[in-house]
């Protein structure tokens, strides 16, 4: 039988954690329409991409907007221009929770543009008057909030380890951040 004093107890410490992640992979089609009949499709790109962020229970909903470019030709590929369409997106990316128990719902989101939006494909339609863009991106979001962990202490752990120790003569964080890394850097042996 173990003792009073040996016997390990656990406190619970409040604290900033991680407590839900999730990515998600997305494929979108968009419809554009030039004011020409395009010939033939000479290339496609994004730009300008933004977001925003939000929790949704235990899902993120991001909601963001891109620039569409397509370079096409017309007039039996005689001339050339190039369409800009902006288009916005809502996506929820769901969260594995890893804490159900937040202490409060003052939550930071993080989302993260794993892969920016990019054209995976970009054709003319069958009807011949619009350009059909299929794009790809990807999230990544996390919640923050403040959430309780369960230590154990071991009493016979005292301060025994840390009594001799001088806390007054310890390197401060302003000597830490003045100390030459590179001192060894033109050394040869």
């Amino acid at each position: 039988m173990a003792s009073e004093r040996n016997r390990p107890y656990y406190r619970e410490i409040v604290t900033k954690a991680v407590c839900g992640k999730g990515k998600k992979q997305c494929k979108d089609t968009h419809v554009i329409k030039p004011p020409q009949k395009p010939t033939s499709i000479l290339g496609c790109w994004i730009i300008n991409h933004t977001y925003e962020a939000d929790r949704k229970g235990d899902s993120v909903e991001v909601i963001g907007s891109y620039d569409i470019n397509v370079w096409y030709s017309y007039d039996d590929n005689t001339k050339t221009d190039v369409l800009s369409d902006n288009v916005t997106y809502t996506e929820v990316v769901p969260l594995a929770m890893k804490q159900k128990d937040l202490i409060s719902d003052d939550v930071e989101v993080i989302a993260r543009s794993v892969k920016q939006p990019s054209t995976v494909d970009a054709v003319i339609t069958e009807k011949g008057r619009e350009v059909k863009v299929d794009v790809e991106k990807e999230f990544a979001a996390e919640i923050v909030g403040e959430t309780k962990v369960c230590i154990q202490i071991h009493p016979d752990a005292e301060d025994e380890d840390y009594k001799d120790i001088d806390w007054q003569n310890q390197v401060s964080d302003r000597e830490l951040k003045e100390i030459d890394t590179d001192f060894l850097e033109g050394h040869k042996k």
